[in-house]
């Protein structure tokens, strides 16, 4: 019995080593590897700390000097982004020389590290917006420390810069860890102005070629999406997802569909709305209140079912 458990043992191991040796989509081979998913957390998690200071650690920004801190921390942003976007290259870019290889990731880090204080700005006009639009908020801190549509922009805009630069799998990364902790999904590829605000955010889609513009607010369950994906990679590249004007507000549960599908500036889009032609600027798109139905007096019964039976 025993012989015959190491028989289909080594079956086993022989059947998967010839798997991964026969197929590309194992990255063993060639001894190549992925960025570290836990080492682009950490870049997170250094960005987050160097774009709002003293909110997501023990030590209070007063007391440390500013210059030291910012230098610090964007000299380890640095290394670390270098590092991984040199593992990402290399994956991808078998007819490159690791020379080359390195210098691209180097110019990607220095590129990085050159629009990050750019990008704070951005975040504190999101900041700002969420802070103007929902009374339910204390203060900006609030917002800042507690608000996962905010997390889920702040990750989005850094993983942006990454897709434009076209580093290879560390935007994806960074953009689906943000949707395991908030429930929001912004793929790094969309395209978004200033004053973007996402109130609650939990089931929000962000579609890769999606655009949209300044003062633009949404609440959860909204779907920016493609009208359909069964072309699969013969869609790549091509505008399939809709573009969203500015000061548009768009409610809960509404799917927004299609690359040719604009939403006029100034709009408003009701909750639960299924749109996948364009709106005017101006416009007010909603439901027509469904019918209710009241069903008085419970059965006297007791044995009887109490359901959706009319």
């Amino acid at each position: 019995m025993e012989a015959e458990n190491n028989m289909d043992f080594d079956q086993a191991v022989f059947r998967i080593t010839q798997n991964y040796l026969s197929d590309e989509v194992f990255v063993t081979k060639e001894n190549r590897r992925l960025p570290g998913r836990s080492n682009i957390i950490i870049l997170i998690k250094r960005l987050r700390s160097l774009m709002f200071p003293g909110y997501f650690e023990e030590k209070n920004f007063k007391s440390v000097d500013a210059r030291y801190f910012a230098g610090n921390t964007l000299n380890s942003i640095r290394s670390e982004l270098r590092q991984q976007a040199e593992i990402a290259l290399a994956y991808t870019n078998e007819h490159k020389t690791q020379s080359e290889i390195a210098q691209q990731a180097d110019d990607t880090a220095r590129y990085f590290i050159s629009r990050l204080a750019d990008i704070q700005n951005m975040l504190l006009k999101d900041v700002q917006a969420g802070f103007d639009g929902d009374p339910a908020a204390k203060s900006r801190q609030e917002i800042i420390s507690s608000y996962p549509g905010v997390f889920a922009i702040f990750v989005y805009r850094m993983a942006h810069e990454l897709y434009v630069k076209r580093i290879p799998f560390i935007p994806r990364i960074m953009s689906e860890y943000a949707h395991s902790r908030t429930g929001i999904d912004i793929n790094p590829g969309a395209e978004i102005g200033e004053y973007f605000f996402i109130d609650h955010g939990t089931g929000v889609v962000i579609g890769e070629t999606t655009k949209i513009g300044n003062n633009v607010k949404l609440y959860q369950g909204v779907t920016l999406g493609a009208l359909s994906t069964r072309k699969g990679q013969l869609l790549a590249d091509v505008k399939r997802h809709p573009t969203i004007e500015n000061n548009v507000t768009i409610y809960s549960g509404a799917t927004i569909l299609g690359g040719e599908t604009v939403i006029g500036a100034n709009s408003i889009i009701g909750g639960n709305t299924f749109i996948t032609e364009s709106v005017p600027a101006y416009t007010k798109v909603s439901l027509k209140a469904p019918e209710m139905v009241f069903q008085a007096d419970p059965p006297k019964d007791s044995e009887q079912d109490w359901d959706w039976v009319i």
